[in-house]
């Protein structure tokens, strides 16, 4: 049996969405791990459900590359590769500064912090940032992830384009996974998670677009560099003491996602 807690009810109105929902959750927290198989009546049966909702909920999970599927053996969460990771920092770095240079160059008019649109846009993904930061410094990964991925979700919708908020958070969940698969191997989280979410919204608001890019590339760096760590040689080593709040990582700190 697969090892989740499954207590959740699930209502018969939103099945598909609700089991794909917990199952995913389940992955971004660590409890279903890389390479772990399960069944199709398996998870039916944790649920109360029929078998269809959960069949196209893990079909829905296997587009979004968060499970593979298996002819034979049903379906097993994906394991992501360093390479993976790193590929999915250029895709999100490309897109991201496409973005930053687009608020540069004046192109997205409609984004001038002084609108109170905007500003009550950013005030809110600012206080998603404040959760995100003291999440982060706690090392409470899983409490994190929520408020980050709400965090880059409302920031990317200020830009107006849902499709394009919509692919940033998809690879952002992917990168959490594949993230949270090596992280578990850290006995204390405390100073390595990535904690400039507002740095960043304040950088934004001042059009100061170099800056973002910066904090951008920081982190991103970092992040690649845990990753890479964790899964070479030297995983059993762990990173160096991260920045404190407010603070850019120092060359070598590591700081994640």
């Amino acid at each position: 049996m697969p090892g989740f807690s499954g207590g959740g009810t699930v209502t018969r109105s939103t099945l598909r969405q609700q089991i794909a929902d917990a199952l995913r959750d389940e992955v971004l927290a660590g409890r279903l791990q890389p390479g772990q198989e399960f069944t199709v009546k398996e998870i039916a049966d944790q649920y109360g459900v029929s078998a269809t909702p959960v069949r196209e909920a893990l079909v829905d999970l296997s587009a979004q590359g968060l499970l593979d599927a298996d002819q034979h053996r049903g379906f097993r969460v994906h394991e992501y590769s360093a390479d993976d990771f790193r590929g999915m920092i250029e895709a999100r770095t490309l897109v991201t500064d496409g973005m930053f240079r687009a608020l540069a160059d004046g192109h997205l008019a409609h984004l001038r912090p002084e609108e109170p649109r905007v500003a009550a846009a950013l005030a809110g993904v600012r206080r998603r940032g404040e959760e995100a930061q003291r999440a982060a410094l706690a090392g409470e990964v899983t409490v994190l992830i929520g408020y980050d991925l709400r965090f880059w979700r409302e920031l990317g919708s200020v830009f107006g384009n849902p499709y394009l908020t919509d692919f940033l958070h998809r690879l952002r969940v992917r990168t959490w996974v594949c993230v949270v698969q090596r992280l578990r191997r850290l006995p204390d989280l405390r100073g390595h998670l990535w904690a400039a979410h507002t740095d960043l919204v304040d950088a934004l608001s001042r059009r100061d677009t170099d800056a973002a890019r910066a904090i951008v590339a920081s982190y991103d760096t970092h992040a690649l560099s845990l990753v890479e760590g964790l899964t070479g040689d030297g995983m059993g080593k762990g990173p160096a003491q991260g920045p404190a709040r407010g603070e850019q990582p120092a060359p070598g700190a590591d700081t994640l996602p």
